[in-house]
């Protein structure tokens, strides 16, 4: 993808360096210049300085600096092609299309519309968690303790105890069926469409870009699958991504924490440990560590103390060293995961065992 320099320079110059980093730092301004903690290295004395006027920044611990670009493309991890349609969105400037044939120019608006029915679908959900028939599912929630900020944040819904309740709302909303059963939402069989999840608490996967690619399913009654992922599909990839991800990366911590399962993520995101992420329900893959290597250089392995736990962390070390990446073990003692932990003896005592 090749823009002309002046589009790219209409990108620049319609976003202003001072609004778009104090999205991710908080400055101080001292004339027509800002400083505050640099998000590139720890320190906690400010030497990450803005100017106004040349629209540039530099720090003068790491030696970061640049222009408006730069920074989002080291901030958010992109690619200068990325960096500059990210900010041409948020100035309303339609970029040149590159050209392109018929097929993938199909495949391109297929994908769009899959992401569209992903994001219906995690409406749903959510709304039917509110409803009558998600009385059961929030009394679930309630047990494992999380509050509404949380469930909110992470887009928790209820599939209701119905075998195509999805499945009408998607068509009733005017979306191909076969589109659908492409997202894994619903199956075929010989007697037509069903719903894929029913009688589960859902939780919303989203990509690093906070796109709903999939969903995960926690069964409320007795029965197996305990939990039930969406199958791979043009927009889903498992091997390619890390639940809690989208958050994480933005936690400007130095070090991750990657756990087992969804609600560990969620219960130690509500704790404020906002860099945890999980694995998706697989092992962890050469493609997710490179994935968490594009952000951190240290993670701390905090799997669940059952058998299956440890094998998963054995297996992990392997292949997070060979990523570049040190790992730290955590074992959490008189609790079979983080969730229990924290539930049990607080969030300090947690942050002991962190620490430690």
């Amino acid at each position: 993808m090749f823009y002309p320099d002046e589009v790219i320079e209409e990108v620049r110059q319609s976003n202003d360096i001072v609004a778009v980093i104090s999205e991710y730092v908080r400055l101080s301004q001292r004339g027509n210049s800002y400083s505050g903690l640099c998000p590139f290295h720890k320190e906690k004395t400010p030497s990450f300085h803005v100017n106004r006027d040349k629209q540039i920044y530099h720090c003068f611990g790491c030696n970061a600096g640049g222009n408006v670009i730069s920074f989002i493309m080291q901030i958010e991890n992109f690619s200068f092609v990325e960096a500059v349609k990210y900010l041409a969105g948020k100035a309303g400037i339609t970029l040149p299309e590159a050209e392109m044939s018929k097929e993938a120019m199909d495949k391109i608006k297929q994908k769009e519309v899959l992401a569209k029915i992903n994001v219906e679908a995690a409406r749903y959900f959510y709304k039917c968690l509110k409803s009558e028939h998600g009385k059961v599912a929030k009394g679930y929630l309630d047990k494992r303790m999380l509050n509404e900020d949380i469930r909110k944040r992470f887009g928790i819904g209820y599939a209701v105890n119905s075998r195509d309740s999805l499945y009408k709302y998607l068509k009733n909303k005017g979306f191909d069926e076969k589109l659908v059963e492409i997202t894994g939402l619903i199956i075929k069989n010989q007697n037509g469409y069903h719903d894929r999840f029913w009688n589960r608490v859902m939780f919303p996967i989203f990509d690093v870009h906070d796109k709903i690619i999939g969903f995960g399913g926690r069964i409320i009654d007795k029965g197996e699958p305990k939990y039930l992922n969406s199958p791979e599909s043009d927009i889903f990839n498992k091997r390619f991504n890390l639940y809690g991800l989208n958050y994480a990366r933005k936690s400007r911590k130095q070090e991750f924490l990657i756990v087992e399962g969804y609600m560990d993520v969620i219960a130690l995101h509500q704790a404020g440990f906002t860099n945890a992420v999980a694995s998706l329900g697989t092992a962890l893959t050469r493609e997710q560590a490179l994935l968490i290597r594009r952000y951190v250089t240290d993670v701390i392995l905090i799997y669940d103390s059952d058998n299956a736990g440890t094998m998963a962390t054995l297996r992990a070390i392997p292949i997070l060293k060979a990523a570049g990446i040190t790992v730290k073990i955590l074992q959490v003692t008189d609790a079979k995961d983080p969730d229990e932990y924290i539930n049990n003896f607080g969030v300090e005592a947690f942050t002991a065992l962190i620490q430690n």
